[in-house]
Parts: structure tokens; C-alpha cells; sequence
């Protein structure tokens, strides 16, 4: 017989479940289907009712129109490239001479936290810091100009478009390679080194190992450094806010999606509804991008693996 005020171990689980479960409904559900009711109505903050009403697929309308909401599509995917890209080969070359048994390298754990640390700096004094040095009289052009002599007049770096791709790019990838690195190498010294040695003993060089052996190991690591290098590219919002303002200056050159779902829709025509719509276009794009990284990644059933294989013996026999 159960005693009174004892609780039946079957309810155990949902007790301890229970707060993971109303945290996530308040917290991450809820704010998930408000956005998307939001997206397709026009709720205004500076509305008396400021919920407003359903209005159908306008807010897209407006945005399938909007130059500028296109502009901050493209400007958005290029900064993220031209940062990731350079990214990822950094951190590979470094997670490989990290985790390499033919280097040994002595204290890297010391370089480890040397290249993690500029992903603890603020943005706000990364922002200031660029800012400076890039400045019309920064020191940056007192060395290109009056020390090494490499330029014959100063320049603005922050006025020309070029410039301040490359700079908002620039600091992107000096943020995060260093955690990106810490990632690889994890995922490299959990390869177990019985596949080396076996390609040691067959005479395989080192970049063969790296390319035939740890790349394809390495597959699902670099899958999840993409995605959430992804997410948190097209994102990008911070960096690019704080070096040239709320515009994206010059000529929109970095004004991203989330710049432009504050600065144009949010503040100052509070139109909570438009920013909804930017939100859920970008929630479909990084999921539609996702799904087909997640494709590309996937390792190919056996069924695929034997008509690939069935492929190549009918090539040879062509061949032959």
C-alpha cells in the first residue's frame, strides 16, 4: 500500500522532465509560433492595439519588393563567405599542427587559449579598437604611409566598399577561427591511430593521411562547425552595427539582414510585424541550407555504396 504524501515512482521521469519542458514551451516554443503570427500581421509598437491583425502574406509582398532587403540578402552571404572560407583553412592547417604526431609541438595548449582569446573580447571594443586603427590618422596608415612608405597618401578605409567588406570579414574570421580550431583538433585526436600506422606501413605520405584519412573522419565535425557557422553568419549583426553605424555604410556595403530588420523596421517605425517576416525568411533560409549540408555530409548507405562500386567495375570493363 502506497503511504499518503508519497509520489508513485512511475511519475518520477515527467517530474524531472518537467522543468526542461516548461522552460522550452516559455521560453523557445511560445516565442517560435508568436514570430511566426507576427510575420503575417501588422503589428505596429506604436499602435494602440499593438497585436494588430492578420493581414496574409503582405509583409512578404513588401519584402519580395524591397531593393534594399535584397541588398542585405547578398551583402550578408558574402561577408559570411569571405570569412568562413579563410576561416576554415586557418583552423585546418592549425588543428592539424596541433594534433600531428610527426611535429610534436611542445606548450599548445598556451597557443590554444592565445588564438581563443579575441572570441572573449566585447564587440564593443573590437569595434572601437578596428575603428581606431583604421581611422583616416590611425596608425595603420601612419605605417603604410610615413614608416614603410607603401602608400603615397592616407586613405579612409572605412568609406570604400571593398575596404569594409574586407574589414568586417577580417574581423569576423580573427573572432572565431580560434574556437574553430579548438573543434578540429578534438575531433582529430579522437581518430584512433591505428588508421595512421596502418598507412604508415602501406608508405603513405602525410598530406595522403590528411586527405584520404582525416578529412573523411573529420566529416561530421566540420559539418557542425559549417552549420553553426552558418546560423551564426547569417546573424551577423554586432560587428557591422558598431564599425560603420546603423546604415551599413558605405553604400549599404554591410548591411545585413539583421541590420536592416533593426535599424529599418524595428527602429524607428516600430513595425514588429515586417521584422517578424525578416525573421522567419531567415529561419527557412538557414534551414534550407542546413538540410542540403546535412545532405552533402551524410555518409552513403550500402545500397549506394554498391552501385558506386558497380559503376567503377563497369567502367574498367569499358575501359579494359
Amino acid at each position: 500500500m502506497q503511504k499518503r504524501g508519497s509520489v508513485n515512482k512511475d511519475y518520477w521521469g515527467y517530474i524531472f522532465i518537467a522543468p526542461f519542458v516548461i522552460v522550452f514551451i516559455a521560453f523557445v516554443l511560445y516565442p517560435i509560433y508568436n514570430t511566426f503570427w507576427l510575420a503575417f500581421s501588422d503589428s505596429n509598437l506604436t499602435h494602440p492595439n499593438m497585436r494588430g491583425e492578420l493581414i496574409g502574406l503582405d509583409n512578404f509582398r513588401m519584402l519580395a519588393n524591397s531593393n534594399m532587403f535584397r541588398t542585405a540578402i547578398a551583402n550578408t552571404w558574402i561577408i559570411w563567405m569571405f570569412n568562413f572560407i579563410p576561416q576554415m583553412i586557418l583552423a585546418l592547417v592549425l588543428a592539424a599542427i596541433f594534433s600531428s604526431t610527426t611535429f610534436k609541438l611542445k606548450g599548445t595548449g598556451m597557443f590554444k587559449a592565445i588564438y581563443y582569446l579575441p572570441n572573449l573580447m566585447m564587440p564593443v571594443t573590437i569595434a572601437a579598437l578596428f575603428s581606431y586603427f583604421l581611422d583616416f590618422h590611425g596608425p595603420l596608415n601612419q605605417l603604410l604611409v610615413a614608416t614603410t612608405g607603401l602608400m603615397s597618401e592616407q586613405r579612409d578605409f572605412l568609406v570604400h566598399v571593398f575596404d569594409t567588406r574586407f574589414t568586417v570579414s577580417f574581423i569576423q574570421t580573427w573572432l572565431w577561427f580560434g574556437q574553430t580550431a579548438i573543434v578540429l583538433v578534438a575531433g582529430m585526436t579522437s581518430i584512433s591511430p591505428s588508421f595512421y600506422e596502418s598507412a604508415m606501413i602501406d608508405g603513405a605520405t602525410q598530406p595522403k593521411m590528411f586527405f584520404h584519412i582525416t578529412l573523411p573522419l573529420l566529416k561530421p565535425v566540420m559539418l557542425f562547425v559549417l552549420v553553426t557557422s552558418l546560423v551564426g553568419g547569417l546573424g551577423m549583426f554586432d560587428i557591422p552595427m558598431l564599425l560603420t553605424g546603423t546604415w551599413g555604410a558605405p553604400n549599404n556595403s554591410i548591411l545585413t539582414i539583421n541590420m536592416y530588420m533593426n535599424n529599418r523596421r524595428v527602429f524607428p517605425a516600430g513595425m514588429i510585424g515586417s521584422a517578424a517576416s525578416i525573421s522567419v525568411v531567415l529561419f527557412f533560409m538557414s534551414s534550407f541550407v542546413a538540410l542540403i549540408l546535412f545532405r552533402l555530409f551524410r555518409e552513403p548507405t550500402d545500397e549506394e555504396d554498391a552501385k558506386r562500386a558497380e559503376k567503377r567495375r563497369r567502367r574498367k570493363g569499358v575501359n579494359v
